[in-house]
């Protein structure tokens, strides 16, 4: 069922899946539907997401580093741009088949949403960390904040902190910002 080998159909496949499901994509879920839907094999999905953050069709932020399975992927205004214009040539079964796998798992990979801290590098050297909380009840983000910082290690340090903390923090804040002075 694998899709062509020169990749063109590979990467609209992926931009339509990630797109679609109206969310970042971790490596890991992107790698288990086209595994489990033998759509491509893990060193062609590899090279294909390396290649689209590369040609800036995908953004990919890091939660983990160390670990590449929690990298997640967005498209970027230049992946839609090209998905609009070339979205007819993924085959009616393929979209089918993406159609239902969002169906059928984007409750649980929301889930995964209600606190989130990503960071990735910005363009002068620095990082970007977002950190956030969702209400899944509602499907409304309760609290998102992005700070600049200058190394990895902060941006590190910073999302460590939020996982940790997020619920005292998310407290402490609207706090403050509730708080009459």
């Amino acid at each position: 069922m694998a899709l062509e080998s020169n990749g063109i159909e590979n990467k609209l496949l992926l931009l339509y899946l990630i797109n679609t499901m109206e969310l970042p994509m971790t490596r890991s879920e992107v790698t288990d539907f086209v595994i489990q839907n033998e759509l491509m094999n893990h060193f062609t999905l590899g090279e294909n997401l390396s290649d689209m953050v590369e040609r800036g069709f995908l953004e990919a932020t890091f939660e983990n580093t160390l670990d590449e399975n929690t990298t997640r992927y967005v498209v970027t205004d230049e992946g839609l741009t090209n998905l609009e214009l070339l979205e007819g040539q993924i085959p009616r079964y393929i979209r089918n088949i993406i159609t239902q796998y969002i169906v059928d798992n984007r409750g649980k990979i929301k889930k995964g949403y209600e606190k989130t801290a990503h960071y990735f590098p910005a363009e002068n050297g620095e990082y970007i960390v977002k950190c956030g909380i969702y209400d899944d009840k509602r499907d409304s983000m309760l609290m998102e904040l992005s700070f600049p910082v200058f190394t990895r290690e902060q941006a590190k340090q910073m999302q460590q902190n939020w996982h940790a903390n997020y619920t005292a923090l998310y407290e402490k804040i609207l706090s403050a910002l509730t708080e009459t002075i």
